[in-house]
Formats: C-alpha cells, structure tokens, sequence
C-alpha cells in the first residue's frame, strides 16, 4: 500500500487539475451513502466534538474511506481541528492500495470545491477576496480561488489580527496585494468575492453589508446550530449548494432559515451536481448576489484520492 506524506500530496494535486477532476466526478456514477455524523462530549475542550465516517465507491475501480475527527478547540493544543486519515481501496479486490493524511485532503478538495463553484457563480473580473477565518483552510482557499479568477488583492479577517497576520504570512512571496482587516464590516462591502471558514455559531456575515455583483463561498457552520450568515443574507441572495442532502440539514447556514420559513427548500437553485451536468448555469447577471453553501462531500475525497493515485503511479 502506497502512503503519502502531506508534501507528496500537495506536489501531486495542482488546483486546476483537481478543479476539473471534481467537476468530471459530479457528472460521473459515483455512489456516496449519507455519512454518519456524530457528535461525542469533549469534557477537556468544554464543547462536543465531531466524528464523520464518509464513504464513496465509483462504477468498479475504487472505494474511498475518510475518517475525521473536528475538535473546535485545536488551537490551543496548536494543532489543526481536523485530524483523521483517508483509505483508497481497489474495488475488484478489497485490498487497501493507498493511505494518506485527511486533513490536506480535506483543505484541498474543500478548496477546489469552492474554487469550483467559483465558476459557475462568481463574476469572471472578480478581483478582491475576502478570507474570514484563520484555520489552516484558509491559504488553500486564496490558491483555489486564485487559480481560476484573476485574484490581486486578498484580505484576511480573523478574531485576532494576530492569527490573520500568520495566515497572509503563508502567502508571502504570491503577486497579491495583502492585507489584514480589522472591520469585518467595511471589508465584506469592498470584496468581490467573501469565503468564510469559521466555527461560528453566530452570523459574522450581514446581508445588510453586501452590494450588487458579490459572490459568498461558505465553508464553515458544520453543525446545525453553526451560521456564518444572517437571514438576510440568505433573502438577498441567490442560493446553491454542494449537495441538497447535506448542505440543508448539517449547516444551521440553511437548516435554520429553512426552518424559520426565511426560505424554503425549492428557493435553492441547484447544487453541484445540477450546475456541473449543465441543469442550471449559475450566475445570470452581474448584479445578482450568489451564495454557495458547502458541508464537504465524500464524492469530493474520492475524486482528489482517485487523481493523486494515478499521478503517483505514473511518477514511480
């Protein structure tokens, strides 16, 4: 069995090969079970923390396993909030054929995920990105969002202007003009294209704030009772999703309103499966303000194993 490290990975998955690689695996015959999602008491952390089992098969070349762990309180311990493993196995056989670290997984295909909507949902001139969040999502979320919009300007927002300052460190040496912001408000009003990564359980982003033409990438909120955006948000903007099964009921982003009746589940224009086998075309004019909501899918996982084992075996 194959085991890659973290930097193998990394060298091994450019974003716009796995870009155009998840893209392909929404139009393909990939079986994807509903996850098992748990929540298990955390008595040091003070808060639950969260173990997902997510499992993928394709029409008879591969099997894909990941199992996560999401700790929210990592950082004090200096260690990411997601730790687990991802398995990729031949189907005709059973026989486990590659190994790798989930968290870089993880980063990269959430990534290319949202770098992926991009496509279909921000304006082509989008120039300005908005990171909220510190996480180590972030950097991969500015490469992502970069390799397919001409990305010059990025900004960082965090809840400590110490942990965003760490994070444009990890950008130095990149073309972009950074900068890290302390006024999350005048900050969303000048973006082009805003990609929050957070464990919020309160909105950070206010529908108030927004203007004409904005995309809004989320990738935080996780749980139910999690949001990064207010109701507003969600009555001014044009809604799609990674997946209607998860992103409607795992994220309070739209649980909640759903709920509330703010909106309702035929309000949601398309996931990616619909935008990706072309049943709807994503952004109709430049002033529409689009919102793509995303809780991970195990499809995603199986597409960057499946691309990062191919390209492995024709290196070695």
């Amino acid at each position: 069995m194959i085991r890659l490290s973290n930097e193998q990975l990394l060298a091994l998955l450019d974003y716009p090969s796995l870009i155009q690689a998840l893209e392909q695996a929404f139009q393909a015959e990939i079986t994807v079970p509903m996850r098992h999602h748990h929540d298990y008491p955390n008595p040091s952390a003070g808060l639950d923390s969260t173990l997902l089992l997510m499992p993928a098969w394709d029409d008879g070349q591969f099997v894909g396993l990941k199992i996560v762990t999401i700790s929210p309180n990592n950082s004090v311990h200096q260690l990411p909030s997601i730790q687990g493993s991802y398995t990729l196995f031949d189907l005709p056989t059973g026989r486990s054929i590659l190994e790798m670290d989930a968290k870089v997984l993880t980063n990269l295909r959430t990534a290319a995920t949202s770098a992926l909507a991009s496509q279909y949902l921000s304006r082509p001139d989008s120039k300005h990105l908005l990171i909220i969040g510190t996480g180590s999502l972030a950097p991969f979320l500015v490469a992502a969002h970069a390799s397919n919009r001409p990305i010059d300007k990025v900004s960082v927002w965090g809840r400590t202007e110490q942990k965003a300052q760490r994070v444009l460190d990890t950008l130095d040496g990149n073309s972009y003009d950074l900068q890290v912001v302390s006024n999350l408000e005048e900050a969303i009003q000048t973006a082009d294209i805003i990609s929050a990564a957070t464990m919020s359980v309160e909105p950070l982003i206010y529908g108030k704030w927004l203007k004409p033409g904005q995309h809004l990438d989320l990738v935080g909120s996780y749980k139910s009772d999690m949001r990064e955006a207010d109701d507003e948000v969600i009555r001014r903007s044009t809604l799609f999703v990674d997946t209607f099964q998860g992103a409607t009921k795992e994220s309070g982003d739209l649980a909640i309103p759903i709920k509330t009746g703010v909106c309702r589940l035929e309000d949601i224009q398309a996931d990616l499966f619909g935008l990706c086998g072309g049943q709807h075309q994503g952004r109709t004019i430049e002033e529409e303000i689009t919102f793509f909501k995303s809780v991970g899918h195990a499809l995603e996982d199986l597409a960057a194993a499946k691309l990062a084992y191919e390209r492995h075996k024709q290196n070695y």
